[in-house]
Formats: C-alpha cells, structure tokens, sequence
C-alpha cells in the first residue's frame, strides 16, 4: 500500500479512474465498457495464441511425418552415380552434427496390376542401414523391410498404393520404368515383375499413395547404374539442416550437389508461412477493434471526468500531466486485457489435448475423424516467441489507443469546465 501511495499523483489518478465508477449510473456504464475493452483484449490475444499454437502443432506434426521418410540431407553426385560413396559417407561423417548414413536409388515409374495402373517414387535401399536415416522399418505394419533381399525383386509400399493396385503380401505387381529399351517389337519401357513383402503407413497420404521401397542392388538392375545415385544423411537437429549442408557443401570433395529437407519441400513450407501471417493479421484486427473500444471508453471518461480535469489544471497541474494520467488508464486497461489474454490463450495451448476431447464429447461430434486428416487429436506448439510478439502488439495498440482521448483531455480548458459546474 506504501508502494502506490509513494507513486506520482498522475499514477494515483490514473489508477483511480481504472478502478473507480460505481457511485453513479454513467460512471457505472464506463466501467462496463472498460470492462469490455478488456475483454475484447483478452479474448483477440488469447485467440491469436491458440491459433498460432494449432498452427505450429499441425506443421510440426506434418514435418516429422514427412522426415520419417525423407532424409534432412540428400547427397548426389553430378555425374549421375556415385561409386566412391564410402569415401564420400567418411567425408560427411567428420561433420560432428552427422549422426547416420545409408546410400540410395531413386528413379520414378508406374505399378501395374490387373489393369489399374498407378504412378510411383521407387526407392532403392540397403535394409540393414535405413534406420540410420529414417523411420521406415518402424513404420512397416504389415511384412517386413527385411524380407527385401537382393535378387528376389520383393517390394515395400504405402498402404494407400497398396490399396489403390488391390494387392495384398505375397501378390506380384509389375513395375514399368521409364526408360526404354529395344525389342524386336520396338522402343518399349522396362519392366518387372515384383512381390509384394510389406506395406508401410507414414501418415501422410502423398508418400503413403505414392512411395515404394526395393533393395538397391534391384534399383540398380532396373536401372542399369554400377554404384547407387546418392547418399541420405540425418543429423541431430533437423532445423540446422540448411546450415549443416552448407557447412558439408564446403567440407566434402568432388562438387557434390547437395540439398536439405527444406528444399525438397520448399513450396509447401512457403506456403504455410503465408497462411501463418495472414491468420496473424486477420486476428489482429480483433485486437485491434477492442482498441477502439479503449478509444470510446476514455473519450467518454474524459467527458465526464471535465471537472476533475479542471481543477487539476487550477492546482497546476500541466497539460502534460493530465495527458499523462489519460494515457496510463489506457495503458492499464490494455496491459491488463493483455496479461488476462496471455494467460488463458497459454492456459488453452498447453491443454488442448483435454479441452476439445471434452468438447467433442460434449457436443458429440469429432473435429478430425482419423480416416480422413490421420490423427485423431488437435496438435499445439507452443512456442514463447510469438507469445511474446503478440503480448507487444497488443500493448502497442493499446498504448496508441490512448493518444488521441489523452491528447483531448489535456486541451481541456479550466473555465470552460468549470462554468456549469
């Protein structure tokens, strides 16, 4: 109590006109509407954190889904082949951020089965060395990745390609190769007949529709290569990937083309980006129409406040003081709508995983039924920065909310005030 009583009389007043206003009707009503300043405050930052956090979680979730198939870094050379790819693998191990290496075959071609006939990615793996570099054996539900040996042409693929072709373990599919070869009947692509040995579910649909594993000394038949295509590369912190690879860039011999995860997927991370800072701005214009509630909030306290004004002017108090207690009532008010906001929006992120079960079981509905976005629970990521950037925006607004009511207050003339009272 000492403390506030220490503090200057614009703060005192200021802090009284934040709180005061029950001794009379009018005043009663501007507290109501400071009160819904406030709120509205609170509810467009509180809202704003939440939706940033569902943002991240459903980004976050989509990248780890798409890195427990694709590598952080992919190595190739130009030539086409890379037949010195152990001394390339040792060359990227010297970098300390390299936890895992494995060489690969990757072309493109089509499945055929019983007529239907579907696009695929074939990759060409060593089974024994694809966990160093993804979740793929992890992610087998049916068969296994190591019943890919080599000469058996036996074949790994998503559950939804799978699907599509109609086939099961055990059944055979014909792989067709873009690259023709000479018959007597003319140019005709290649092809081969494989097994079916194990279908795997990433949880995202564009590799589970469109991915298939082979061994790679089959990759490497069907494509007629002497030495596999590349090497895949994962580290520790797959966020340092584009510093790691330029880092390897600059490390590894023989003008290696390298590219990071990022790269592979640069268009849909643009794109979320984009639908990140628009959400941002559609819901900081609930920010700021709760400002203009503070606007109309202290242009009716400094209307009914004219005497008080007045007679603070006559002990001598300046301009510049009553502007300044005007604009620490806007301050308070927009500081607390902020602090109330940050509170419930970091309340709801942390806790989304039991908010909209409940919710759902309330209402009965299901906001995300799995056999359509493949996962059944609202992810959030909480992550302080933009709690800390939306905190500054709001009381940003806030403050220039007080500008114009306080400026007002200080043009306030004692006489004039004062003539009817």
């Amino acid at each position: 109590m000492s403390i506030i009583q220490n503090l200057p009389y614009e703060w005192l007043v200021g802090l009284r006109y934040t709180r005061a206003g029950k001794r009379s009707g009018r005043n009663s009503f501007i507290s109501f509407i400071s009160l819904i300043s406030v709120s509205g405050i609170a509810l467009g930052v509180a809202a704003l954190i939440v939706v940033l956090s569902v943002m991240n979680g459903f980004q976050k979730e989509v990248t780890d889904r798409m890195l427990s198939v694709l590598a952080h870094i992919e190595v190739f050379d130009p030539r086409g082949t890379m037949p010195n790819w152990q001394a390339a693998m040792q060359d990227a191990f010297k970098n300390p951020a390299v936890k895992g290496a494995a060489p690969f075959v990757e072309t493109q071609g089509m499945l055929l089965r019983d007529g239907v006939m579907r696009p695929a990615v074939i990759r060409g793996i060593l089974p024994d060395e694809e966990h160093k570099v993804s979740d793929a054996a992890a992610q087998v539900r049916q068969g296994s990745l190591t019943a890919l040996v080599p000469g058996q042409f036996n074949i790994v693929m998503g559950y939804a390609l799978a699907r599509s072709l109609g086939i099961g373990i055990g059944d055979k599919v014909t792989m067709l190769l873009a690259q023709a070869q000479t018959t007597p009947a003319g140019m005709l692509p290649r092809t081969r007949t494989f097994t079916l040995v194990g279908i795997f579910e990433a949880g995202h649909y564009e590799y589970d529709a469109s991915f298939a594993f082979v061994h790679l000394n089959d990759a490497q038949k069907m494509e007629r290569l002497d030495a596999p295509s590349g090497l895949r590369l994962r580290i520790a912190d797959m966020h340092a990937a584009p510093a790691v690879a330029e880092e390897l860039k600059a490390s590894m011999a023989g003008g290696l083309r390298i590219r990071d995860w990022s790269e592979q997927n640069a268009t849909w991370f643009a794109a979320v980006q984009t639908e990140k800072k628009m959400m941002f701005i559609v819901l900081t214009l609930i920010i700021t129409v709760a400002a203009f509630n503070l606007v109309a909030t202290l242009v009716m306290t400094v209307t009914d406040k004219q005497a008080d004004i007045a007679i603070l002017r006559t002990l001598g108090s300046s301009p510049r003081s009553i502007m300044k207690i005007f604009m620490i009532q806007g301050a308070l008010v927009g500081m607390l709508g902020t602090l109330a906001g940050v509170g419930l929006g970091v309340l709801v992120a942390l806790n989304i995983d039991v908010i909209v079960p409940f919710i759902e079981q309330l209402l009965g509905v299901q906001f995300l039924p799995k056999d359509i976005y493949l996962i059944s629970a609202l992810p959030s990521d909480l992550r302080w920065p933009d709690v800390a950037k939306i905190g500054a925006v709001a009381v940003l607004l806030a403050f220039v909310a007080t500008l114009y009511p306080s400026y007002n207050a200080s043009r306030v003339k004692p006489a004039e005030a004062l003539r009817y009272e």
